[in-house]
């Protein structure tokens, strides 16, 4: 793509703010080569690798590159023999750390899926050995350990040792000495310890002078007593080197064997590196992955210039495309076409990039073959150019290299000639592009293309919006109202005479006027619009929560009534067996014993069967049959409490309160309703049973555990198994009970605890001792 229009759009300004994402110079470098491509698959695949670190970014909260160096430079001398030194070994040692880090980091993530970054990782192959190798003998700043060969160690000991004794005997001479020398300190000149001695005593020191002061009053003397000891540790220093260049062209050597491995993994820490700089731009931006298209469909929500700050710009909606293959925008200078032409132009290119764009979710954008761009006033005084010469040189230049799968921007168009003509060329040039199915959008302020969109069958008028009574532009982009001068309006607002103006008006032939009453009819039409499209909108929404909300707790109502009276009847039916199976057994007895022989046969058959009719029918035995919606049902008198069904709606509610006379309320959910006698049938009535006193149950066999186990319960089954447990117990006479709901999250701890302070025949909640259970247990006192 043509390097001059990448700077018109000011993509270099995006690659600046990109390039301080990378951490590495080799993702920096890749950020300054970095181009869009026009290659379909190519760009998906940039786009899911962008998403994938922004993903990681916006759920681990940062990837771990660690210290990346290019050690590519490095690499290449080991692999020609050189030797490299302990910092060059030191940041190929870290870089492979870094790596190694990142694997593992990527490796471990289990919430998200990213196949583009592991497999990239895969063929990362960590060095340990060599790794380890150079970090067992160079340290983290650079220098090479004592360990690094038992050699070393030994010459290193024997340096100090030799040191020792240097500076032993120079500061014996310091101390017996001291008038002689300028100061009494021990100093190294040639790499030797030396004394400053007066000049007047050279003599009486003696010894190898080294150097003088500026004045050559002190000379730096290396006394005749430690002459051997220092020529024994220059000795020992220069074997230490050079074991450290044996150590280090051992080093480089492993270095060397690895070479196409370390070239390999450098290269893929770069791709990473840039990538997750991708993705940070784009946390930064706030932007989105756009959906990607190859049939120049261009669709931004609420897009903002990625270059205008955040509290200053103004997001527009652009469709360009689907229903229309261009834009034209029309209105006065300094309105913000041309701003809206570059973000049109900037967010392509960034998406063909690999770069999410600054909008919200669900935008689309095209991959185009090219991008043309004719923006700005490129006058060129050297070529003798004038701004329309200019112009049409680029203009020229476009018309004869762009085809169907290019987007094409133009800025003022037609600009720097006769009006007429200009407008007529711009009509022109766009006829020729749009023909050729090209996208385009272009800005003008000439009033005669205001109409051209209304002649085009694939063209859209559009206007950026004026703010008559500020005097400044709105920056908000309207698609299908052509824009006006309000030269008039303006002029008015800054103190232009009325006379002036209306002698002004008489000037406009009758065309221009009604133009301008057309464009006024539509922008106030346009508001209007708006505003009540916005007011549907809203009540459209809670409209829908609404609804949602109710499907959702009638959803829920019928399912747990299902529930309940499934457990309630299954829970009877049991109780009922276990009575017949205890009542045989007693039966059983008797007759054995002949205890029994007062009672004719039929008694114990007529018992039994009585029993037998009182087992419930469960639901599952029921749910085959049909309510009988007979005429008696219709006509049967209805009560506060009876279960009827509304035929209207197909739904079951119950009878809250009779509101006439054939008009009762009646509740479905959480929704009350009145309905008409005639669509409501009768299903059944809670029949009043009276409970027995708890005096009459207590001590009479009522068997419950004194403990109630809700661990694995869902929380609303839970509350519901505890209030009944709760009156089960009270029932049974207990005075103390234990509710285990484990520790988990303590939602159910906390529901407990909430359930008992409502409740009236509770006394105390507390914690459980640790012995009977700690935090996991609930202990009530019944009253």
């Amino acid at each position: 793509m043509n390097q001059r229009i990448l700077k018109v759009l000011e993509f270099d300004k995006i690659k600046s703010q990109l390039e301080e994402k990378a951490v590495s110079p080799l993702g920096k470098e890749k950020v300054v080569q970095l181009v869009p491509s026009h290659d379909f698959n190519h760009v998906i695949h940039l786009q899911n690798e962008t998403d994938e670190a922004f993903q990681i970014l916006r759920l681990k909260g940062q990837v771990p590159l660690g210290t990346i160096y290019d050690i590519k430079p490095s690499i290449k001398r080991a692999g020609i023999g050189g030797i490299l030194n302990t910092h060059e070994c030191l940041e190929i040692a870290q870089t492979m750390y870094s790596g190694r880090q990142l694997k593992q980091f990527i490796e471990q993530i289990e919430d998200l899926d990213t196949p583009l970054l592991n497999e990239k990782l895969d063929n990362y192959i960590p060095l340990r050995e060599l790794e380890r190798e150079i970090k067992n003998r160079i340290d983290d700043h650079g220098h090479m350990m004592d360990g690094a060969s038992s050699k070393l160690r030994s010459l290193r000991s024997k340096i100090r040792t030799s040191e020792s004794k240097v500076r032993d005997r120079l500061e014996n001479i310091t101390r017996t000495k001291s008038k002689m020398l300028s100061d009494a300190i021990v100093t190294i000149r040639n790499n030797r310890y030396v004394l400053p001695v007066k000049q007047e005593y050279k003599s009486a020191i003696g010894g190898i002078v080294h150097d003088q002061s500026s004045s050559g009053a002190t000379l730096f003397m290396e006394p005749q007593a430690v002459v051997e000891i220092n020529n024994a540790l220059q000795e020992a220093r220069s074997e230490e080197g050079l074991e450290i260049e044996r150590i280090l062209r051992e080093l480089s050597a492993r270095i060397a064997e690895d070479e196409a491995i370390l070239r390999s993994n450098v290269e893929i820490l770069a791709d990473i590196d840039f990538i997750v700089a991708r993705a940070k731009l784009s946390h930064e931006m706030k932007a989105s992955k756009p959906k990607m298209n190859q049939d120049g469909v261009i669709k931004l929500r609420q897009a903002r210039h990625p270059l205008i700050p955040v509290d200053e710009v103004v997001p527009n909606d652009i469709d360009l495309g689907k229903d229309f293959t261009a834009i034209v925008i029309t209105g006065p200078n300094t309105g913000g076409k041309t701003v809206t032409l570059k973000l049109i132009g900037l967010c392509t290119i960034m998406a063909q990039s690999g770069l999410q764009i600054p909008a919200l979710d669900g935008c689309e954008m095209a991959v185009f073959s090219q991008v043309f761009a004719d923006i700005g006033d490129e006058q060129s005084i050297e070529q003798s150019l004038s701004t329309f010469s200019s112009h049409m040189t680029n203009i020229v230049d476009i018309l004869d290299n762009f085809d169907q799968n290019s987007l094409l921007l133009f800025d003022e168009l037609g600009a720097g000639t006769d009006p007429q003509e200009g407008a007529a060329l711009a009509m022109a040039i766009l006829d020729h592009t749009i023909q050729k199915d090209a996208r385009v959008v272009a800005t003008t302020h000439y009033p005669e293309l205001k109409a051209y969109g209304y002649n085009r069958p694939n063209v859209v008028n559009a206007s950026v919006e004026f703010n008559t009574e500020t005097l400044k532009p709105a920056y908000r982009l309207l698609i299908g109202v052509p824009g006006r001068s309000n030269a008039f309006e303006i002029s008015k607002r800054l103190g232009l005479r009325d006379e002036i103006i209306k002698e002004a008006t008489k000037h406009i032939d009758t065309d221009s006027r009604s133009v301008e009453t057309m464009i006024g009819s539509l922008e106030k039409s346009r508001k209007e619009a708006e505003k009540a499209y916005e007011e549907a909108s809203l009540i459209l929404e809670e409209a829908q929560e609404l609804r949602a909300d109710l499907t959702k707790q009638w959803s829920d109502y019928e399912m747990k009534k299902d529930q309940l009276m499934k457990k309630a009847e299954e829970k009877a039916s049991k109780a009922v067996e276990k009575a017949r199976e205890e009542a045989e057994q007693i039966v059983a007895e008797l007759r054995e014993r002949q205890e029994a022989a007062d009672f004719k046969e039929h008694v114990w058959i007529e018992a039994k069967k009585l029993l037998d009719q009182a087992s419930p029918n469960l639901a599952k035995e029921t749910s085959n049959k049909k309510p009988k919606e007979t005429a008696d049902a219709k006509k049967k008198a209805l009560q506060p409490g009876d279960e009827v069904k509304l035929l209207t709606l197909d739904q079951k509610g119950t009878i809250v309160e009779q509101t006439g006379k054939n008009e009762f309320q009646i509740q479905i959910g959480i929704l009350k309703m009145k309905a008409k006698r005639d669509d409501l049938l009768f299903i059944r009535r809670e029949e009043k049973t009276l409970e027995k006193p708890l005096t009459s149950i207590k001590g009479s066999g009522y068997h419950v555990k004194p403990e109630l186990d809700l661990r694995g319960e869902r929380f609303e089954d839970a509350l519901q198994q505890l209030e009944k447990y709760i009156d089960d117990a009270l029932l049974a006479g207990y005075h103390k009970v234990s509710i285990i709901h484990g520790k988990g999250t303590g939602a159910l701890r906390k529901g407990v605890k909430d359930f008992a302070r409502t409740h009236s025949r509770i006394a105390t909640a507390k914690d459980g001792n640790m012995n009977e259970g700690g935090l996991g247990v609930t202990v009530l006192e019944l009253k």
